[in-house]
C-alpha cells in the first residue's frame, strides 16, 4: 500500500513542512510494517510531492500538479497533506473524485466543514477555524454580549491569510446567536491605523 504525502519540501514556517513531519512518517510507516496484524498481506510505503513553488511558499498550483502525478505514477490508497489551505483545497476535491482519503493537520478553514461533496474524504487531525467560531458563540452567550461583534484582523492577500480565515470562522459562527450583528474592519501591515481606529468606533457601537 502506497501512501501519498503532500507537504512543503523545505518551509520550516509552515508546521507541517516535511522536515518537521517526515520523522514521523517514517516511524509510522515502520512501526506498521512492524506489525503484522495490522495489514497482513501488505507492506506500507511512501512517496511524495512537493506543495512549494519556486518561492518556496504553499502553491494552489503546485500540490494539485503533485497530487496528479503521484496518483498516475503510484496509485497511492491515500494522502496525507497539504496543509496550506490553498493548496488543501484542490487536492481535496482531487481525492474525494478519486475515492481516496486525504489526511491533514492543517484545512483550518470553515469551508473543510462541508461533508457532503468535495471534502467528504477529507479528515483533519489539526485545530479548526469553526471550532474558534463555536468558542466565540458560547464566551457571548457567557457574558452576554447580545448586540455586535466586531472583528478587527490583518489580512495581505498573500500567501493562505491565516487571520481572513480564523475570522471567518467567527464570521460564520456569530450570527447563529439571535440578533447579534457582526460587523469586520480589515487592515493590512503599514496601513492608515488612524482610519482603523475610527472604523472600529463607527462599528463597534
Amino acid at each position: 500500500l502506497t501512501l501519498a504525502v503532500v507537504l512543503p519540501r523545505r518551509n520550516l514556517t509552515y508546521p507541517w513542512a516535511w522536515p518537521r513531519v517526515g520523522p514521523a512518517v517514517h516511524l509510522a510507516v515502520a512501526a506498521v510494517n512492524s506489525r503484522r496484524d495490522l495489514l497482513p498481506g501488505f507492506a506500507l510505503r511512501w512517496v511524495f510531492g512537493d506543495s512549494e513553488d519556486r518561492h518556496g511558499v504553499c502553491s494552489e498550483m503546485a500540490a494539485p500538479l503533485a497530487a496528479v502525478d503521484l496518483r498516475l505514477a503510484h496509485q497511492p490508497a491515500a494522502f496525507v497533506g497539504p496543509g496550506c489551505v490553498y493548496a488543501a483545497a484542490p487536492v481535496a476535491r482531487f481525492t474525494s473524485h478519486w475515492r481516496l482519503p486525504l489526511v491533514t493537520a492543517g484545512a483550518e478553514a470553515h469551508g473543510f466543514d462541508d461533508k457532503r461533496e468535495e471534502f467528504a474524504l477529507t479528515t483533519r487531525a489539526g485545530p479548526s477555524h469553526r471550532k474558534l467560531g463555536e468558542l466565540g458563540v458560547r464566551l457571548h452567550r457567557r457574558f452576554g454580549w447580545t448586540r455586535r461583534a466586531l472583528l478587527v484582523y490583518w489580512d495581505e492577500r498573500v500567501d493562505d491569510r491565516p487571520c481572513f480565515f480564523a475570522a471567518e470562522g467567527l464570521y460564520v459562527q456569530l450570527p447563529t446567536l439571535r440578533n447579534l450583528t457582526v460587523v469586520d474592519v480589515v487592515f493590512q501591515d503599514g496601513g492608515n491605523f488612524s482610519f482603523v481606529i475610527q472604523e472600529i468606533k463607527a462599528k463597534g457601537r
